[in-house]
C-alpha cells in the first residue's frame, strides 16, 4: 500500500486514522505493520464495505473535508472489486 509523504505525516500527527482503498487483492493484513518513509506504521482494523456507505464521520478521519470530497478521490483510483477501510498509526516514539 502506497501512501504520499503528505498522508504519511498526517497520520503520525494523529490527523488521520483512517485510509480507504479499492483493490483486486488486499496488500496488507489487520494487525500487520508497514514501512514507510517515517517508520513502521500499524495496520489496525481492516473492513470490507460498500465506497456508498463511507460517512461524514469517516471521511474526515481519512483527511476529507466530507465525503463529496472523498467521493471526488474515489473517482481519480483504478478500478478494483475489494473496498476496504483500514485503520492506521504510527506507535508512539519510545525515549
Amino acid at each position: 500500500m502506497l501512501l504520499k509523504l503528505d498522508l504519511l505525516e498526517q497520520i503520525k500527527a494523529g490527523q488521520v486514522d483512517l485510509v480507504f482503498r479499492r483493490w483486486s487483492r488486499p496488500s496488507v493484513k489487520a494487525g500487520g505493520a508497514l514501512k514507510t518513509k517515517l517508520g513502521v506504521m500499524a495496520i489496525g482494523a481492516i473492513d470490507d464495505m460498500d465506497p456508498a456507505d463511507v460517512t461524514e464521520a469517516d471521511a474526515r478521519r481519512a483527511g476529507f473535508k466530507d465525503v463529496a470530497a472523498f467521493r471526488k478521490w474515489l473517482d481519480t483510483m483504478k478500478p478494483g472489486h475489494l473496498f476496504q477501510r483500514i485503520e492506521v498509526s504510527f506507535p508512539p516514539e519510545s525515549d
